[in-house]
This record gives structure tokens, C-alpha cells and sequence, in this order.
């Protein structure tokens, strides 16, 4: 099983297609029939990490599950699960089930939902064989299932809903938490502190797409990164050196493993990201038991951004970084892209060009879009091309903005169906993302699932 990515989004909804002409003659058939998979949607969950897909011999799709985190109350549900036909009867959709099942217990789930067919073998009885049990439907829990069953015209006289209940990790078990990426939706350079730091302003916009950590407790004391980061020793990484900043003297160890989807060098917070991760997962993992305020201070000692993703909350950001204010900002879907090419934020501020001493916004002011530049883009357009070029793609599409001081390039939209489109046409040089800006981190909702404190 590989997570899915979106160059896969064609095939499944292929796969799902086909895998729907076998319920052909059943009642069900119409609704199925006349539904099929929002490609923005599967395009969105893939980004987010929620689909794996089963591949053959030459590397072809062949089935998929997808995850839906909708469902609430500490669960997640079942949104889709096909496999092809012809590769029936092999153990493909089982294997797919319980790498499903197996990754959400490792992030913090206490239960897996499904609505399904009672009378079709491949659906109720192949689930109660692996543990799905019936429930009443008319529980709370189902309600927002049930809308949405009758928002699609699906019969709800003939859906059966099923749970799997998880048990929590046990001790020495693997667990994931979300590294969200960010973006700045402005950045402003407004003087020069004593002590030779640039004073900032800016907005941290948190996205529900970025890194996942995985975390192994061990008790022997050893902290070990066991994934390779190119041109990062496991010394240098932030991941580490987080584990070792809360570390007590004879204390718990860990081993982590860090799956990379934030590019480095991309302005996108990806090591800050993760090592707030690791901070505020290991504070409940060993039970260290420091406050919010606390894990931030030993996150500033890390860098300056690595407040932020600690607290959690989108937020206008002052001093250097660490000076926070929560936002709650309007539902958009940013379209993310990669140019490839990392930039040193070193270098960035010994430019010549780059205005250091801007008046200061308001909230009120970035509010009204007033306020929209990033202090850093002629620098990087001077020194880094592929950047330029990507910034001047996109925005053929809308105002393209740079994010911090790396090299990642975004657009705003208020629709997923135009970020997907955009996405979809981005040229071979660059990778391009679609990411969901969110008030709350999925970190804090990972711990929250875990019945630790926000």
C-alpha cells in the first residue's frame, strides 16, 4: 500500500466507476448510477494524506481507500473503498481495509465508520469479517452520514452503517501526528532590533496539508531519527534536537520517522512544523505535562517560527515571529506550488533592495486586502528564476504571492474547484499542491484525539 498522490485522481475515480457496475440490478443501482466521485474532493483528501492506493506489477492503481475526517467524535470514516473487478477475490480490498484501520489508530483514532449495503457479500459481510459491527443509524454520531445520503439521493432504507472500534496505541507503538505547512499571507519588515533580529509582521496561515511524524516510544533513553532527510544529519535536524530539548535527564527516548511533503527552503515552515510536532506530541507521549506556553518557549529556542505552529492557531504574528494573535480568517483553498529551487533566508537578508524599514500595517488593514506584499519577493526574483517563473505562471490565475522567504509561490481562492483546475494545468518544471487554510491546526486536533491538552 503507497499514499495516493494526485496524479493518481484519474485512475481511481476510473476504478470506482467499474467497481460500480457490479451492484447493476440492485435497488441501490440508480443512486449509484447517477453519483460519482468528486475529483476536487478525492484531488483534496489525497493531498491531506487520506487515500493509499494498491498497485500492480507495473505500478498501475488497482484499488484504493479513502478516509473521511469528517465524521467527528474521535472517529473517522470509510468515504470510499474499490477495488477493480478483475482483481477481485484477492485480498486487495482487506489488505486496503486494514492499512486504513491500522494508520488510524496510529493517529489517535478511537473508532472507524462506514455506510454500506446489507444484503451485497462484498459489503456487510465482508466488513463484520473484519470487525465492523451493525449500529443503530439513528445514533447522533450518524447524522451528518445520513444528510449526506439524502443530499445524494441514496435510499436510506437500504444503507446498513457498520463501526470498528480502535484500541488506543499501546506502549512502544508507532504513532503519526500532522506537521502542518503555512503560508504568509504578508510579510512586512518594519525595523532592527538591538540584538541584530529583523522585527516582522506577517499572517500565518495553517494548512491542513503538510509532513507527518511518526513516534515510537522507547525506554532505553536513545533518541534516534530513523528516516533520511537529504543534506540534514540526524544531529543538525530539528526533529531531534526538539526530542532532546524536552528531554529529561534519564528519561523516556523515541524513535521518529518523518515523511516529507513540505519541499525545504520553500518559505512553507516545514522544519519548524516539525519540530513543533515533536515537542507537543512527546510532552503527552512521555508525560512531561508542560503548558502551551512553555513547549512555545522551548520552540523559539529552535527558531522563530516554530511558536506558531506549537500554539496551533493561524494568527498575526509581530517581533520576530513570536508575538501571536489568533485569526480566524475566511474558508479558502490555496493553490501551493513548488518551484524546486531552495532559498537561503540567510543570504535574503544581507539583500540590498530589501526595504527594512516599512511602516507598520494593522490587522485592520490586511483585513481590508490592503495589505498583501511579501518584503522578500524582488529579492528572490532577482536571484532565484525558477521562482520568478513560477510566480509569473500563476498569476495568469490571480494574485500569485511568495510565502515567507523560501521559494514556495501561492494563489488564493474561495473555491476548491478552481484550486484543483489551476493545479491540474501547473507545468512539468514545478509541483504544484492544493491545501485547505485552517483557524486550527490538525496537530491540536491529533492531540485532542489523544485526550491531551490544546
Amino acid at each position: 500500500m503507497v499514499r495516493a498522490d494526485a496524479a493518481h485522481v484519474d485512475a481511481l475515480c476510473g476504478i470506482e466507476r467499474k467497481a460500480v457496475q457490479l451492484f447493476r440490478g440492485h435497488p441501490a443501482w440508480p443512486s449509484y448510477a447517477a453519483v460519482s466521485i468528486p475529483p476536487a474532493l478525492l484531488h483534496l483528501a489525497i493531498s491531506r494524506g487520506l487515500v493509499w492506493v494498491a498497485l500492480d506489477a507495473s505500478d498501475e492503481p488497482v484499488g484504493f481507500v479513502w478516509l473521511d475526517t469528517d465524521v467527528g467524535d474521535g472517529a473517522i470514516g470509510i468515504a470510499e473503498i474499490d477495488v477493480l473487478p478483475s482483481h477481485g477475490r484477492r485480498g486487495v480490498g482487506a489488505a486496503l481495509l486494514e492499512h486504513a484501520c491500522d494508520w488510524a489508530r496510529a493517529a489517535g483514532y478511537r473508532r472507524v465508520d462506514l455506510g454500506t449495503l446489507a444484503d451485497v457479500p462484498w459489503n456487510a459481510p465482508f466488513y463484520a469479517r473484519h470487525g465492523f459491527a451493525a449500529v443503530d443509524k439513528n445514533e447522533p454520531g450518524f447524522a451528518f452520514a445520513r444528510q449526506r445520503d439524502r443530499d445524494n439521493g441514496f435510499p436510506e432504507h437500504l444503507r446498513q452503517f457498520m463501526s470498528r472500534a480502535l484500541p488506543p496505541p499501546a506502549a512502544g507503538d508507532w504513532t503519526a501526528w500532522p506537521a502542518p505547512a503555512k503560508l504568509n499571507l504578508f510579510l512586512r519588515i518594519v525595523g532592527r532590533r538591538d540584538d541584530g533580529y529583523h522585527e516582522l509582521q506577517t499572517v500565518f496561515r495553517l494548512l491542513d496539508w503538510g509532513d507527518e511524524i511518526r513516534l515510537r516510544v522507547r525506554d532505553d533513553g536513545q533518541i534516534r531519527r530513523l528516516s533520511d532527510t537529504p543534506g540534514v544529519p540526524a544531529e543538525h535536524d530539528l526533529v531531534t534536537r526538539a526530542a532532546r530539548l524536552l528531554q529529561v535527564d534519564g528519561g523516556k527516548g523515541v524513535d521518529i520517522t518523518v515523511e516529507k511533503r513540505i519541499p525545504m527552503g520553500g518559505g512553507l515552515g516545514g522544519g519548524s512544523s516539525d519540530a513543533a510536532t515533536v515537542l507537543v506530541a512527546l510532552n503527552h507521549l512521555w508525560g512531561r505535562g508542560l503548558d502551551v506556553d512553555a513547549l512555545a518557549e522551548l520552540g523559539r529556542q529552535l527558531g522563530a517560527d516554530v511558536p506558531v505552529f506549537v500554539r496551533g492557531r493561524s494568527a498575526w504574528a509581530e517581533g520576530v515571529g513570536e508575538k501571536l494573535t489568533p485569526l480566524s480568517l475566511p474558508r479558502r483553498y490555496h493553490v501551493v506550488l513548488d518551484p524546486h529551487e531552495p532559498v537561503p533566508t540567510a543570504a535574503l537578508f544581507q539583500a540590498p533592495e530589501l526595504t527594512r524599514n516599512a511602516p507598520r500595517a494593522t490587522i485592520s488593514s490586511f483585513v481590508s486586502g490592503e495589505t498583501t506584499e511579501n518584503a522578500f519577493t524582488a529579492a528572490v526574483r532577482a536571484r532565484h528564476p525558477p521562482v520568478a517563473a513560477a510566480l509569473d505562471w500563476l498569476a495568469g490565475f490571480g494574485a500569485a504571492r511568495l510565502s515567507g522567504s523560501g521559494g514556495g509561490v501561492f494563489l488564493e481562492t474561495g473555491s476548491l474547484d478552481r484550486a484543483v483546475a489551476i493545479a491540474r494545468r501547473c507545468p512539468a518544471a514545478f509541483s504544484a499542491q492544493v491545501a485547505a487554510g485552517v483557524d486550527v491546526s490538525p496537530l491540536n486536533r491529533a492531540l485532542a484525539r489523544y485526550g491531551g491538552a490544546p
